[in-house]
């Protein structure tokens, strides 16, 4: 299977499991140098992360979820999101643009190159509703709380080790309470 339909497939699963509907806010840590089988930021590949973008896209994409591509740490984990998304939300642009071998990384590069109209945002204030981190990026201060795991039928894309979550709301009520189990 290719890394565009590894990517995708995983995606969708997420997506039917995390329960997403458009709108939603759905954040990206990669590492192209994992996925191909070296150490994260070691062999930075816009090919790989190209392929990564059109089956994560394409499947965001059917479903009308934002993608929010998580940077490197060299730009501090800023994200690259639509506008749209950025206005919806309230982020905070800043001014940066993502580069594969310096500050930014493969993917959040490739997304950057190929959103409609992209903008960088400091962070997304822990209003993801779900996401991917392939390869060890850390993505959880994305996520709004409480972040959970999130276990599917794939568990690698390419070389990559993949970790998926999902948020759920917080329990409040004590020992009386009786909760939603969708929501759970």
């Amino acid at each position: 299977m290719s890394i565009r339909e590894e990517s995708r497939n995983a995606v969708m699963e997420i997506l039917e499991k995390a329960n997403l509907r458009a709108g939603d806010l759905f954040v990206v840590g990669c590492s192209s140098s994992e996925v191909i089988g070296d150490a994260i930021g070691t062999n930075t590949s816009t090919e790989i992360a190209d392929e990564l973008y059109a089956g994560i896209q394409e499947a965001l994409k059917e479903s009308g979820v934002f993608l929010a591509a998580q940077c490197c740490e060299h730009l501090n984990r800023a994200l690259v999101v639509e506008r749209a998304a950025m206005e919806k939300y309230d982020l905070v642009q800043v001014n940066a643009i993502p580069q594969p071998n310096h500050a930014g990384g493969a993917f959040a590069t490739v997304a950057y190159r190929r959103m409609e109209d992209p903008v960088v945002v400091e962070d997304l204030k822990a209003k993801a509703e779900a996401g991917i981190d392939i390869g060890g990026t850390l993505i959880g201060m994305h996520i709004k709380p409480v972040v959970v795991p999130l276990r599917i039928s794939v568990d690698r894309i390419g070389e990559a080790r993949i970790i998926c979550a999902r948020r759920r709301p917080k329990y409040v009520g004590g020992a009386r309470a009786v909760y939603d189990e969708t929501l759970m």
